[in-house]
C-alpha cells in the first residue's frame, strides 16, 4: 500500500524498500471543464541539482526536448501533449544506481506549455499527482496528491528525490511558480535564449 503524502512531508524511499534500484515517477493531471481556446499541454520535467540546487549543465535538465541523461540514469518516456485518459500522463524512469555522485537531488516538475500566449494557469488544472513505484515489481511506493488550487501559477515545483546518509528520500513539495519552465530554469541555473 503506497505512502500518501502531505505538502512538505519526507519520506524515506530505498531505507524501508533494501534492494531499490530503479522507479517509474509517474505524473497525472486533469483539465477542469474550462475552454480558454487552445488544447492545455503539460509537460513534466526533471532537474537534477547538484549541493547547490542548480544543474551542473543543461544535460541534468531532463524534459520533451533531452529525453535521456548521458548516464541514462533519468529518462523522460516522452510527451503527451493531451492528458488524455486515466493514469500516468508523463512518466519519467530513474535508475537510483546510475544517478552520478555529484547530483544530489532530482526536482519534478510540470508546466504548462504556451501557457501565457492560451490565457492558462493552474487554476484550471485538477487531480494534479506525482507517485513513485517501484519499477522491478509495479509496485506503488509513495503517492502526493496535489489538492492545493493554484490560481495563477503555469509551473510547479511537485516533489523531489535526494539523497541523505547514503539513501535515497522524498519531499512533497507543490511549490507554484509564475513565468512557466522559463522560471524554473532560471531557478535551477539554466540559462534559457
Amino acid at each position: 500500500m503506497p505512502i500518501n503524502l502531505t505538502k512538505g512531508q519526507k519520506v524515506d524511499l530505498t531505507k524501508g524498500n533494501p534492494g531499490l534500484k530503479s522507479v517509474m515517477v509517474g505524473l497525472g493531471w486533469d483539465v477542469n471543464a474550462f475552454d480558454s481556446g487552445a488544447d492545455f499541454d503539460l509537460d513534466a520535467a526533471a532537474f537534477m541539482c547538484d549541493v547547490n540546487g542548480r544543474c551542473p549543465t543543461e544535460k541534468e535538465f531532463i524534459f520533451y526536448h533531452n529525453l535521456v541523461h548521458p548516464t541514462e540514469s533519468v529518462q523522460h518516456m516522452g510527451d503527451n501533449l493531451t492528458g488524455g485518459g486515466d493514469g500516468d500522463d508523463e512518466e519519467i524512469m530513474i535508475d537510483l544506481e546510475k544517478v552520478p555522485a555529484n547530483i544530489e537531488k532530482i526536482a519534478f516538475t510540470v508546466t504548462i506549455y504556451d501557457a501565457e500566449k492560451r490565457r492558462q494557469n493552474f487554476g484550471q488544472v485538477s487531480n494534479a499527482f506525482i507517485r513513485i513505484v517501484d519499477s522491478s515489481t509495479n509496485t506503488e511506493l509513495i503517492r502526493y496528491d496535489l489538492g492545493e488550487d493554484f490560481s495563477i501559477e503555469t509551473a510547479v515545483v511537485v516533489g523531489e528525490l535526494y539523497r541523505n546518509n547514503g539513501e535515497w528520500k522524498f519531499n512533497a513539495i507543490g511549490s507554484g511558480f509564475q513565468g512557466g519552465l522559463a522560471a524554473l530554469c532560471g531557478h535551477y541555473g539554466i540559462e534559457t535564449v
